[in-house]
């Protein structure tokens, strides 16, 4: 979540419907999805160019780059999509996970949940879209 003056995530340390819901180690996992995801993109691409392979095939780039910047954006927010579908949140240790009791809070999370998982899908679609019409 951005703060006031929209310059970066909020530095938040407990549960907040709807704005977080990961602590440390959560989020440094979601980071490291990130990164795997991004990695797997480059190789895929650069390996689907070294190959001569028909433009058509990099939409499949389109799966790590969603995963690629689903991890980011979660990281960078703070909120795990999983975790507020499901109705639970992580301050803790890895695996520890607590459930949402309200009502109302749950709804927040699935409705943050739904949002990162359209906006990681659409980056995804961008970045195969890309890598379709690049000459390489």
């Amino acid at each position: 979540m951005s703060t006031a003056a929209g310059a970066g995530p909020l530095n938040v340390v407990d549960y907040s419907p709807g704005v977080c819901n990961i602590g440390p180690a959560e989020i440094a996992r979601r980071r490291l999805a990130g990164h795997v995801g991004l990695v797997v993109c480059v190789v895929g691409f650069v390996l689907l160019a070294a190959t001569a392979a028909p433009h058509w095939t990099r939409l499949i780039l389109f799966l790590p780059a969603a995963a690629s910047a689903s991890g980011y954006l979660q990281a960078w927010l703070h909120f795990c999509a999983g975790f507020g579908s499901r109705g639970v949140y992580n301050f803790g240790p890895l695996g520890k996970v607590q459930q949402v009791a309200d009502r109302q809070a749950r709804a927040r999370d699935r409705a943050r949940s739904l949002r990162i998982g359209v906006a990681a899908g659409l980056i995804g679609v961008a970045v195969a879209i890309v890598a379709v019409l690049l000459p390489v």
